[in-house]
């Protein structure tokens, strides 16, 4: 690849590269665990405190605050030649500010296919396009199949709760909602895209399945109990957050999980 090259991120903005990098800042936790997974070892420099795949970049690589917010002296010493970002998990202000200062490549993911694209999108930023490219194909094509062999289930309706305290749900337009519709579950939350919901509401929208996510926060089971005591009609799991949620390489691992939390559904039913 000749450079200075220029490149479009998700967002429609052009970052302009002068090589390829090799100081690189990760601001997503999905993404940091796919820089990894590129065999970028040497060129990741810094990582968020959240960025916890792998554990040895956890451990060892320089953290430079949150997903929210940033300790910018940190980057500064650091000298990234690229920050990647991702819209939703990122804090607005602070990327703008980032920008003005250093290449900010930002992805923008609502679903599978958006997913594949970052992942096409940063193995050509980084000289990493067929790894990337493999990686891509393998997770559509695991996706693919287990897609088939859920073609003739039943849907079913569901909830899919992220927050307690208030409760909050994933509604629509989410990577989460995405991932529910491609396990045949329609989620009973069509409108917003992080509703709060009470109990109370749960209970008027009668969904079959409530999944209660380990992230962002970790429902544990005596929340699963409380639910239950609830809505006893309904299937209520604990479920791995990450795997409805993280839009990186862990997709590969994606698809096994889901057939397996399916075939619990049926041992139910």
């Amino acid at each position: 690849m000749e450079f200075p090259k220029t490149f479009t991120d998700q967002m429609k903005h052009e970052v302009r590269l002068a090589s390829t990098p090799k100081r690189i800042i990760s601001l997503v936790p999905s993404q940091t665990e796919l820089l990894f997974d590129l065999g970028l070892e040497d060129e990741v420099v810094g990582v968020t405190k959240f960025c916890i795949h792998p554990e040895s970049w956890f451990r060892n690589k320089t953290r430079v605050g949150g997903t929210k917010q940033y300790d910018f002296g940190k980057i500064a010493l650091l000298e990234p030649d690229l920050i990647i970002g991702n819209k939703e998990e990122n804090d607005e202000q602070q990327i703008r500010d980032l920008q003005k200062q250093y290449n900010v490549w930002m992805s923008d993911i609502h679903n599978l296919d958006e997913a594949l694209d970052m992942i096409r999108g940063i193995g050509e930023l980084t000289g990493r396009s067929q790894k990337a490219e493999e990686l891509s194909m393998k997770i559509d094509g695991q996706f693919s199949a287990l897609e088939n062999e859920l073609a003739t289930m039943q849907s079913v309706n569901a909830a899919y709760l992220i927050w307690k305290n208030p409760y909050m749900a994933a509604g629509h337009n989410t990577f989460v909602d995405s991932m529910l519709r491609r396990l045949r579950m329609k989620n009973v939350f069509p409108n917003g895209r992080y509703p709060e919901t009470t109990i109370a509401e749960l209970k008027e929208l009668c969904p079959d399945v409530i999944l209660l996510s380990s992230e962002p926060y970790p429902f544990k089971e005596q929340h699963l109990q409380e639910i239950n005591a609830a809505l006893p009609n309904a299937t209520v799991r604990l479920v791995d957050g990450e795997m409805f949620s993280w839009y990186g390489s862990r997709l590969l691992k994606a698809p096994g999980y889901f057939r397996t939390l399916i075939e619990s559904f049926s041992r139910v039913t």
